[in-house]
């Protein structure tokens, strides 16, 4: 995970559905104690989220919790939360994004086939970017550097990954291929 961080990843989700709050809590303390020190080492400031679990997030003194269909509300999740904590929430159609209150972002997926497990629904397609307005939308769902500059150009805030980097021999390498999309797909100043 240093070395991603190094790299340019500066968001960590941290989600496991099989853990209990302490030991949750634990991990999403250890993730956050070596990404922050990772991103002080390489300039670059470092988000921790939790998925879903907001006492976990509000335990462990994280950014913020990403929120899916069955969590709470992101209205609740902000009361609980405050103002400055990121709330985001998961979406998979447009609507769904222009629906959401309360999130600081959405992960729309997936807009192409995912690479860290097997299709649940079909591909939404750089169109579905487009489409969502309301919120920041972080790509999410088959992304990889080859794709960056397409999301980018429809209209994304950035993208989310899990596989281009869990799955890749060598993480740091992968998560620096995808900075430099992201990077190379920024609009000049």
């Amino acid at each position: 995970m240093a070395a991603a961080v190094t790299a340019g990843v500066d968001w960590l989700q941290v989600r496991d559905r099989s853990l209990g709050g302490t030991a949750l809590s634990a991990l999403v303390d250890a993730v956050g104690a070596e990404a922050r020190s990772a991103g002080a080492r390489s300039g670059r400031s470092v988000r921790v989220l939790v998925n879903r679990r907001i006492d976990v997030a509000l335990a462990s003194g994280a950014d913020g919790v990403h929120l899916g269909f069955d969590a709470l509300q992101p209205a609740e999740a902000r009361r609980l939360l405050g103002a400055g904590a990121l709330v985001g929430i998961s979406c998979h159609a447009p609507a769904e994004v222009r629906a959401a209150k309360e999130a600081n972002y959405a992960h729309l997926a997936p807009v192409f086939e995912p690479l860290s497990k097997a299709a649940t629904r079909p591909p939404l397609g750089t169109a579905a970017i487009r489409s969502a307005s309301g919120l920041p939308v972080l790509a999410q769902g088959g992304i990889g550097p080859a794709n960056v500059a397409a999301c980018m150009a429809a209209g994304a805030a950035g993208v989310a990954v899990t596989g281009a980097i869990l799955a890749a021999p060598n993480p740091g390498r992968a998560s620096a291929a995808l900075r430099a999309a992201l990077d190379g797909s920024a609009e000049p100043t």
